[in-house]
């Protein structure tokens, strides 16, 4: 029976391994994230490699590993045009991110590293997913009301699609899960195809 573990802390990406059934052990990867990539779809296949390697190694020193074990990393970034927005430094880092999206389409990426463990050689499988997202215009007193929330702080972009900026998005075309922070549908065809599922 395989074993998962999910090299990240975010609460999100917690529900929805857990909404496809999913049991899994959290270790959360804590190292630098250094990017050397330009495009956005390359930027969060590193990073989220970057993740996953830094838990794969650490898990291999602490557990002996006698069944097939997947250490899956993500991370995620918002694109509007060639502007990358990670995570905001601060409050006024949020408004201006939010200023530059409101009334505009960006793009959501979502890197994933699978990095199979106790099946020989450690196998790693790494993929992305795009989403478009359209926000309708927002006033400057809605985004300050909604950075006030504290929602903003500590999602890529400056918003999170699944609280209060829901009132805000006119629509997707994509996988919604991937504006969340973890593509499980895609997550879950790539276990399959391995056969670890």
């Amino acid at each position: 029976m395989t074993k998962y573990v999910l090299a990240s802390g975010s609460p999100r990406r917690k529900d929805l391994l857990e909404q496809i059934g999913i049991s899994f052990e959290i270790m959360v990867a804590d190292g630098e994230e250094i990017i050397t990539k330009t495009l956005p779809s390359d930027i969060v296949e590193e990073l989220s490699c970057m993740k996953a390697t830094e838990v794969a190694n650490r898990y291999m020193t602490e557990y002996t590993v006698n069944r097939p074990t997947v250490i899956i990393g993500a991370d995620t970034i918002v694109a509007l045009g060639t502007e990358i927005m990670g995570k905001p430094k601060d409050e006024a880092d949020a408004v201006r991110m939010l200023k530059a999206l409101q009334g505009n389409t960006h793009q959501v990426y979502t890197g994933v590293t699978l990095i199979v463990l106790g099946l020989g050689d450690r196998q790693v499988v790494s993929f992305h997913e795009k989403t478009d997202v359209v926000m309708y215009p927002m006033t400057e007193a809605e985004i300050l009301a909604y950075v006030n929330t504290k929602d903003p702080l500590d999602k890529a972009g400056s918003y999170g699609i699944q609280g209060r900026c829901a009132a805000h998005i006119k629509g997707i075309v994509g996988d919604y899960n991937n504006v969340v922070g973890l593509p499980v549908g895609r997550l879950y065809q790539e276990l399959a195809a391995k056969g670890l599922i």
